[in-house]
């Protein structure tokens, strides 16, 4: 068994000089970078053992992780690196490369192609990077991947938001899990998605099989570890009673288990209360910890934002459609859906609840009247069954703005529990 082993320590400027409000904040921030990831220890380990040791066989590997947002996969993955390029320093490993491709950063899924190569190209000595177009650096790849090179490192590719990188002939991610098989390769391609199935429901089996390799799966965060996260972060700091981080972490697991939003309602709270401290010097009087009291507070003031309020003042018909939307989703694992998938699950959905189900010219109009108010994105210069729609709305705030609705928070149950 291997060690647990601590983050690598991060150049930090001057807190000194902080109040623990000011400092709270500043390490309740999601960008800030922690001394420690706890909760993901098992993770971290099972990632570097398979990664680490790609690179000590000088061979290819595929790592497929998934899991829903802020459950800590894209964070645990770079520490992993970053520990490993410490390693690699202190020539405990052999050197390797490493490049990060974003399916949210990249207008082509193309260009993933460039990317790669631009961070394996070593013809050019003066230290400026060329840039080459997609189809030149595929060529170049296939080249590179087929023949033996005496000068060639091991490459380690981080492929984030892989649900994007998705393309009808889906010839990128092929490629991207094929090169890894070859010999003499020496590419090891980590590929973290929010679905756990998306090999299965969106690509042929042949790619499928080539993924099925290794698989990681992060589960949501539970209340007690939301708690650890947010506590770990607050370590030395007098700012929180304890019974308000709890609370806070008992709100965040029972609606999604995102480790971000958790501390997104911690920092609010702390915010609340540096504002009411400012309003004490004019007479009022203000808490010298965040209490419960100002974690609800804050938990009231980011879910009753205008998205929340809208879907409340939604018809019911409407609500079921955006569940539809959401299940449609989930179930693809892609963000962009088809009118006609969602059509006919809201058909069903009504059956199996006893309600009076639309037909399909009302749905479209149910379809159009959430595009207006853009809770719904839809594809332009068509109205059919063949149009393509995405939510425009996060599951958070449906999960909040229906949990009162006893009819739609009974379907929401049933879409959370599968």
């Amino acid at each position: 068994m291997m060690p647990i082993l601590p983050l690598r320590r991060v150049n930090q400027k001057d807190q000194s000089n902080l109040s623990s409000y000011e400092l709270a904040r500043e390490r309740l921030h999601v960008s800030a970078v922690p001394d420690s990831l706890p909760c993901r220890e098992d993770e971290f380990v099972n990632i570097m053992g398979y990664i680490q040791g790609a690179i000590e066989e000088a061979t290819g590997t595929c790592v497929y992780i998934s899991g829903v947002p802020g459950t800590g996969k894209t964070a645990t993955v770079l520490e992993v690196i970053r520990y490993l390029q410490h390693q690699a320093e202190e020539k405990a490993i052999p050197d390797f490369d490493f490049v990060e491709i974003n399916g949210m950063k990249l207008t082509d899924p193309n260009q993933a192609y460039s990317v790669l190569w631009e961070c394996m190209d070593r013809s050019n000595n003066d230290g400026k990077r060329k840039r080459y177009t997609a189809s030149h650096a595929l060529q170049l790849l296939e080249a590179k991947f087929s023949s033996l090179s005496n000068d060639q490192r091991t490459t380690v590719v981080l492929m984030d938001e892989l649900d994007l990188l998705v393309t009808k002939k889906q010839t990128v991610m092929y490629n991207f899990f094929d090169w890894p098989s070859r010999p003499l390769s020496k590419l090891i391609v980590v590929a973290i998605a929010n679905t756990m199935d998306l090999p299965e429901r969106i690509m042929s089996n042949k790619i499928a099989s080539r993924m099925g390799l290794t698989r990681i799966n992060f589960q949501p965060y539970k209340y007690d570890q939301l708690f650890q996260i947010v506590q770990s972060r607050l370590q030395g700091i007098d700012a929180f009673a304890k019974e308000a981080v709890e609370f806070a972490a008992r709100k965040v697991s029972a609606v999604s288990g995102d480790a971000r939003r958790a501390l997104d309602i911690c920092r609010r709270a702390v915010e609340i209360v540096e504002s009411k401290i400012k309003e004490q010097e004019e007479g009022k009087q203000a808490p010298k910890h965040v209490t419960i009291a100002v974690v609800d507070e804050a938990i009231k003031e980011m879910f009753s934002s205008p998205s929340v309020a809208f879907i409340r003042s939604c018809s019911l018909h409407q609500k079921v459609f955006l569940i539809a939307c959401l299940q449609r989703s989930r179930a693809i694992g892609l963000a962009e859906i088809e009118f006609g998938d969602v059509a006919h699950y809201h058909t069903q959905t009504c059956k199996w609840h006893n309600i009076e189900p639309p037909n399909t010219s009302d749905l479209m109009r149910v379809c159009e009247s959430l595009g207006q108010a853009r809770a719904l994105l839809m594809e332009g210069g068509r109205m059919d069954i063949y149009m393509r729609i995405s939510l425009n709305l996060t599951e958070e705030d449906i999960v909040m703005a229906c949990k009162a609705d006893k009819i739609i928070s009974r379907l929401l149950k049933n879409l959370l529990d599968k």
